[in-house]
């Protein structure tokens, strides 16, 4: 029973599924039957089978409902055809009168059709002459702008053919751009650019020609009236003394450096009024660089370049010749440290080509910037200095270097007031300062020596008061006494000392000059000015007394005079001190105030010609000595003493009077002079001593009589006698004499014949002959025992002559023994 009800539930759901599918098929597209048609097989087992039954069903009865449908409209046909059989005899009539209307219609309208050609041509015609006026219309602008064009190349108006170009371009070209003539204009204009772009080039390069030409000229008036202004600022304001800076009023544009506007070439741009100028400068016309260079060029190129797109290409073209023209520009003549007017024309180029660059930085919107312009100066500055460096060192005239100071001074202030930096440049001065001061230097050495030479070494007459004054206004020189005699009457020191001193002035001012306008405190100027001073004394002026004392026709007398001028030098030195102190206004209190150093000089010079006076005395006193000529065989002395060591005593008498014209007063500095005379005459005196003791013992000389001896002593009396005579006051006791005390003791114990006394009491502190050496005697004996041996052949046959004979033989054993025993000991 559940098989069956569950068999008629299927059955049922097929029927439904092919009554949906026979739907389909009937309502749907002969397309999109396919899908439905497979879904039949997709069913059930003998699902074809029933549903192809039931599709005959349905055609069978489609086929009935047709057939019903003829059967209802099979009469209404037969009569529609019956009717239209009726009007077809109707329908040839109407015919044949529709072909007769049309053929007379025909010939009618054949006329018509031929005027209403000929009005279509002339519409046609008129049509195409209102095209043609319309194109030309369009055209005759384009061929005026292209006229227009031309007429401004030809006038040689660039920058508007280009803008006249650009509206060809882009406004009226378009508009009739068909046509041939415009494709051979469009295809023109390119060349056209570049033929504007060679030759607003060309002009460029004769500008870049014209204002290196005119780099010169505008340098000059630039520096010209930079110094102008330089100098009427420092009159106007003395307080500044030419150390404050102030801006130049010269300009490129006649504005101040600090008014450039960046205006085009084209804008008008007045000239400035100068206010509280003098009135032959105010009247003076301003130069600029538009007087002497026409800029229009290259603001004309720039434009250009800049329409045309390439501007960058233009920035660098014009910075790489600039940079080539700098090069040129910094590169000096080889003979330009010869003069001054070398140096000039070298600052005013660079000048010139900076200020040109200035110029063009502020009137142009980035042709050039100030970082290429930074560099370009800092390239131009080492160069600068290198080349200065170099060509001031072969420099040798202290004016010329003085000279090219101030140059490089008012370079520097001139384009600093354009911005640039110039540092580098004072810090160079400072190294060419030190260079004008070497020049300095030898130029005053050759002074001093001059000076020297020409010198007489004698105390300075004066006859009159107006002598007096006139030597005490160029040298400080104070002295109560020599005031209060009459005259005429003498100054101590010789007349190279105030001229000394007058130039150590000169010198300072020299020096002043270089440190001015250096911008730089007073403080620093004093220190410059106290530092040059010191070597002028220490080196210059201390190397020219060495030389002095140093020549061979400088004798004691020179010599003494020497001494006494360096005493008044030296105590001129704070007067020098007060000098640079009232010139600066610095107070010599200042921690870092620079002391002069010539107590140390001229006390060195004065050291130093001691020494000579020392030398030369001893050489004189050799040259005495060299004059005696003794017979050292003699039998017997001539009863006074030689001649040769007479007019010795005579000469040093003589020289030491000289002495007592030495400065002798309560000064500190002096009171060395009593000293320098007792040791001139210690020292000549020990010196005469060893002498006559070295001519004694000369090897060379081998025999010695007894005559000699004592012609010898009456040689050293006289010395002795010239010890105790006191040549020079101040000695106590018999210090003089005992630069002889050698000699003396030796002469004696010869003349004596003491010889026991002496052998006895050698060694002892209280012995008669304690200064006389055994080797000393050993040496002088053995040359009389020659003696003795030789000029007394028959000694032998007399008993008193044997036993001295003996006897110098005994002592000359035990003198050799005592050698002996000294050199063992030692």
């Amino acid at each position: 029973m559940i098989t069956s009800n569950m068999a008629d539930n299927e059955s049922v759901e097929c029927i439904t599924e092919h009554e949906r599918i026979l739907q389909e098929i009937e309502s749907t597209d002969t397309a999109c039957v396919g899908p439905t048609l497979r879904s039949v097989y997709d069913d059930q087992p003998n699902a074809h089978k029933r549903f192809m039954e039931k599709l005959e069903v349905r055609i069978r009865n489609h086929d009935r409902e047709i057939e019903k449908m003829c059967n209802f409209h099979h009469q209404g046909f037969v009569d529609a055809i019956t009717e239209l059989l009726k009007v077809r005899a109707d329908a040839e009539k109407l015919m044949g009168q529709v072909t007769d209307t049309n053929r007379r219609l025909q010939d009618a309208g054949r006329e018509v059709t031929a005027q209403t050609e000929e009005v279509i041509r002339c519409r046609i015609q008129q049509r195409n002459m209102t095209t043609t006026v319309e194109r030309l219309q369009l055209c005759i602008p384009v061929l005026e702008m292209y006229s227009k064009l031309k007429e401004q190349l030809e006038s040689k108006r660039y920058y508007a053919a280009l803008k006249t170009m650009e509206q060809l371009e882009k406004v009226y070209i378009p508009r009739v751009s068909r046509y041939r003539f415009c494709q051979i204009m469009a295809e023109n204009l390119p060349k056209l650019r570049e033929d504007i772009k060679d030759i607003s080039m060309s002009d460029l390069k004769d500008f870049l020609e014209s204002i290196r030409k005119h780099s010169d000229k505008i340098g000059e008036t630039a520096m010209k009236q930079a110094q102008q202004h330089r100098t009427f600022n420092s009159v106007v304001q003395k307080h500044d003394s030419g150390m404050g800076y102030t801006k130049p009023v010269y300009s490129l544009n006649g504005r101040t450096p600090t008014q450039h506007n960046g205006l085009a070439a084209e804008e008008g741009i007045d000239q400035p009024e100068e206010e509280g100028v003098e009135e032959d400068q105010s009247e003076e016309e301003v130069l600029t660089a538009q007087d002497l260079v026409d800029f229009s060029p290259v603001y004309r190129c720039l434009h250009i370049y800049t329409v045309l797109g390439d501007r960058e290409t233009f920035e660098n073209y014009y910075r790489k010749q600039r940079k080539k023209q700098a090069r040129l520009v910094l590169q000096p003549q080889s003979n330009m440290q010869e003069t001054v007017e070398g140096y000039r024309r070298y600052f005013n180029q660079i000048v010139g080509f900076f200020l040109v660059e200035d110029h063009v930085l502020h009137s142009t919107q980035g042709l050039l910037t100030r970082a290429f312009t930074d560099e370009l100066w800092n390239m131009a500055l080492s160069k600068i200095t290198a080349v200065l460096r170099t060509h001031s060192s072969y420099c040798s005239d202290p004016d010329l270097v003085l000279q090219l100071k101030n140059l490089i001074v008012i370079f520097a202030d001139t384009l600093q007031g354009y911005g640039y930096p110039v540092n580098r440049l004072f810090d160079l001065l400072f190294e060419i300062r030190d260079q004008y001061n070497e020049t300095l230097l030898k130029k005053w050495a050759l002074v001093f020596r001059e000076i020297f030479e020409l010198d007489n070494y004698s105390p300075i007459p004066v006859e009159t008061e107006e002598e007096y004054k006139s030597v005490v206004s160029r040298f400080p020189f104070h002295d109560a006494e020599i005031e209060k005699q009459d005259f005429p009457k003498k100054l101590p020191m010789s007349q190279s000392v105030p001229q000394i001193y007058v130039q150590v002035k000169e010198f300072i001012y020299a020096s002043l000059k270089f440190s001015e306008s250096l911008h730089r405190s007073w403080t620093e100027i004093d220190d410059m000015l106290r530092k040059s001073t010191n070597l002028l004394l220490t080196r210059t002026l201390s190397g020219c007394l060495q030389h002095l004392t140093k020549k061979p026709h400088i004798g004691l007398t020179e010599l003494v005079q020497i001494i006494i001028n360096t005493t008044h030098l030296e105590q001129a030195c704070k007067y020098l001190e007060d000098f640079i102190t009232n010139i600066t206004n610095v107070s010599p209190e200042t921690v870092h105030t620079t002391r002069l150093y010539g107590l140390s000089t001229f006390k060195d010079a004065r050291h130093a010609a001691e020494g000579e006076i020392y030398t030369k005395l001893n050489q004189k006193i050799d040259e005495f000595i060299q004059l005696a000529d003794y017979d050292w065989g003699m039998p017997e002395s001539d009863g006074q003493a030689s001649g040769y060591l007479m007019d010795l005593i005579n000469f040093l008498r003589s020289t030491f009077q000289v002495f007592t014209h030495l400065p002798n007063n309560c000064n500190d500095h002096a009171a060395m002079s009593g000293k320098v005379a007792q040791t001139a005459c210690m020292s000549a005196c020990k010196h005469l001593s060893t002498s006559l003791m070295q001519m004694v013992l000369d090897s060379e000389l081998k025999q010695i009589s007894m005559g000699a001896v004592q012609q010898f002593n009456l040689d050293v009396i006289q010395c002795e006698l010239f010890a105790s005579s006191e040549p020079v006051p101040g000695f106590q006791g018999d210090t003089l004499q005992l630069a002889f005390i050698d000699l003396r003791q030796l002469l004696d114990l010869f003349m004596v014949w003491d010889w026991s006394t002496y052998l006895a009491d050698y060694g002892q502190p209280t012995s008669k002959y304690l200064r006389v050496n055994p080797s000393t005697a050993l040496a002088l004996l053995e040359k009389m025992k020659d003696t003795s041996k030789k000029n007394n052949i028959f000694s032998q046959f007399r008993k008193n002559d044997r036993d001295k004979q003996k006897l110098i033989e005994t002592v000359v054993k035990q003198l050799r023994s005592l050698v002996n025993g000294m050199s063992q000991h030692s």
